[in-house]
Formats: C-alpha cells, structure tokens, sequence
C-alpha cells in the first residue's frame, strides 16, 4: 500500500442516500412507538421538533464540511478551529469509537432480527455478514455507498408502503379536523422529541466523506441539510400514518409498532417488515463501518502512533488497513461486549462532541474568512445550547 490521498468519487445522489440511510436506519421500527408513548397523536410534532433541535449543528457540520473537506472532519475542524491537537485526536477517535460501538449493537440487532426468519447460528450470521460488509468497504467507496444507496432504497421503500397502509386503513384518529383534537400536553411532546433527537445522529457521519465528495465546498453543504430535511419528513409522515392507524397506546406497547399498521390496514402478516430491518441493519453497518475507517485514515495523518493508518490501498484508494481493524471491532463487540449497555453512551460522546466542533467553527469564524456557504455565528452558540440541552435531558431522563 502507498500513501496517497481518497480519490474524489462521489456525487450529492450517493451521499444524500448515504446520510438518509444513516438516520433512518433500523431504530424507525421501533421509535416510533416509543415517542408515540410519549408525545400521544402529536409525535410527528415531535419529530419535527427534534429535526429543529438538529439544525443549528447540521448548519454547522455543513460550512465546516465545505470549508476543510477531508476525512476525520471534526478532528481538523477542532485543530483549525480551535488549535488543540490532542482535543482534536480525542475527538476524532471518540468519534471511531461511537462508530464502532454503533455499528457492533446495529449488527446485534439485525442479527436478531434475522435469526427470527431464517434458521441460521447467530454467531455464524454475526461473523459473515461483519466479513462481508468489511470486504465490501475495503473494495472501494463508490462500490459501498452504491450498495448502502440500495439498501436505504428498500429501507424507504418499505416505510412507504407502511405510510400507505396507515393512510388507507380504517381511521382511529381523524387528522382532518384540527379543532377536535385533544389540546397537546407540551411537557409529553418535549420529552418525546428528546427521544426523536437520536433519531437524527448521523448526519455528522456525512462530513467524513468530504474527502471523496466531487466539489466538496458546494457538495456537502447541500448533503448534510438534504438529507436531515428527508429524514425528518420521512419520520413525521410515517408516524402521522401510524398514528391515524393505531392507537398511541398500542403502538407505544408493541415492539414491532410498524408492523401493527399493516396488520390494521391489510389485515396480514407483516413479516416483511423483519425482512426490512435487516435491510437496514446491514445498512446502518456499512455506514459506520466506511465512516470510522475514514476518520482513523485522518487520525494517521495527524497522530504519529497512528500513522499506520494512513496508506490508502493503490488498487482499491480505499483505506484498507483502517477498514479491516475497523470491520473486525465491530464483529469482536458484536458477539462478546454488552452492546446495548455500551449504546447507551454513544449518544452523549456525539453530543459532547457536537459542542466542541460547534465551538470550533466559533473559533474558525474570528479567524476570518471567507466559506462558499456560511452561516451566522449565533448559529453554532445555539447548536452548543441544543446539545446542551439534548444531554442535560438525557440524565434527568435516566435519574
């Protein structure tokens, strides 16, 4: 292998898909009930709410990404930004490490799924898919986000038809007339979209593309935001669907609250649905897996002990060696760590980290300047407060 730099392969179609299919992912089968339990018929306000809450740190990831487009983004944001090189490697391997644990508990989970509706070893499943996805990466990036394009293809697909089955089934609540609603309980709605917010961690994976984006200054600004507005739509649409279908209640008990839609409206088996989130389970784990090994590629080029990382394959001009350590993390924590336990925290690392690359871009404004898109600087002061409003509710939400 030979030092060189990512080749420059991919267009905004690719990477809108990419980032959709990272935020929808395989939890919209059951956060939808789970923020219906919370927030009764007004979820899909909720949704939108939370969308909200992501925006002013999307708008953020989206004029740093134009503005330093290489791979381990927040990492060079933070050294540019702010002149920390060890908060910069910090944040950059905080970032490897979510995506790892992320993508292991995503691979656990479809695993689960997929045992369900085939007769198959979960550890041999586990091991073969984690082989196979690693390999598909190692190959080439146009080649994996080609194949995570197809995925979030049948991913939306699916949630259409579930959109479509809640919309023609038999009414147990009639959206059409506002005035009888009952009034919203706000307290029930906010906490449910600090539920929703997770929904939308994933669009700070885009950025590390940057390095491989064509034209990336003008590319991935229009990525990040179209991507977050899709998934936010997708979100509310469904769960307005399922929510005209199904009883709050109902959906908030239920496991699989998707598949109660369709079983309202066609009266059939939904085992499709299983066939779906493995879908997007595989999906959700040749996301990451990509991601964490561009941002250890940039990690090599920052950090000396690391410099190992930082040759791309002549062949493939994918980051080979990052990508085979990475694959094999994730297939080790799938079948030996406490996943879900360790899940549980990726949320607040990525929250933690938004404030410092949010600060970064404060640092990299009074810099001066000039980016081809560009935001005004009370943006990223309130993408620090919405972060630390996100984590603050997550531990009054444990406590």
């Amino acid at each position: 292998m030979t030092e060189t730099t990512l080749k420059r392969r991919l267009g905004p179609g690719l990477l809108i898909l990419y980032g959709i299919g990272i935020m929808v992912g395989a939890g919209i089968y059951v956060l939808v009930g789970a923020v219906a339990g919370r927030a009764g018929i007004y979820a899909p306000v909720s949704f939108l709410l939370a969308g909200l809450a992501a925006l002013p740190t999307a708008l953020s990831y989206a004029e740093l990404s134009g503005r330093i487009p290489v791979a381990s983004g927040e990492a060079a944001y933070v050294e540019q930004g702010l002149g920390r090189h060890r908060l910069a490697v910090f944040v950059g391997f905080a970032i490897v490490v979510a995506g790892t644990i992320s993508a292991a508990a995503i691979l656990r989970g479809g695993v689960g799924y997929l045992t369900g509706i085939v007769d198959i070893s979960w550890i041999f499943a586990i091991c073969a898919i984690g082989l196979a996805l690693t390999l598909v990466a190692v190959i080439g990036v146009l080649e994996s986000l080609a194949l995570a394009a197809l995925f979030t293809l049948l991913e939306v697909g699916g949630l259409l038809m579930v959109g479509w089955a809640g919309f023609s089934a038999p009414p147990v609540m009639d959206f059409s007339d506002l005035s009888n609603l009952p009034a919203p309980v706000w307290t029930g709605i906010a906490a449910a979209s600090v539920l929703a917010f997770y929904a939308f961690i994933g669009f700070e994976d885009l950025v590390n593309m940057a390095e491989e984006a064509r034209n990336p200054a003008r590319t991935m600004p229009l990525v990040v935001l179209t991507s977050l507005v899709i998934t936010a739509l997708l979100y509310a649409l469904v769960s307005l669907a399922a929510l005209r279908a199904v009883a709050p209640e109902a959906l908030a008990a239920s496991d699989r609250p998707l598949a109660l839609v369709w079983q309202a409206a066609t009266g059939g088996n939904a085992g499709f649905l299983s066939s779906i989130a493995v879908v997007a389970a595989l999906n959700g784990v040749l996301a990451q897996i990509v991601m964490a090994s561009r941002v250890l590629f940039g990690l090599g080029r920052r950090s000396a002990p690391l410099a190992v990382f930082k040759r791309v394959h002549p062949r493939f001009g994918t980051p080979a060696l990052a990508t085979l350590l990475i694959g094999a993390l994730v297939v080790l924590m799938a079948l030996s760590l406490p996943v879900a336990v360790l899940a549980e925290y990726t949320s607040l690392v990525l929250l933690t980290v938004f404030i410092i690359v949010n600060a970064a871009l404060i640092g990299l404004k009074a810099q001066g300047g000039v980016a081809q898109f560009s935001v005004p600087v009370y943006v990223p002061w309130l993408g620090i407060l919405t972060s630390l409003a996100m984590i603050g509710a997550n531990f009054l939400h444990v406590a």
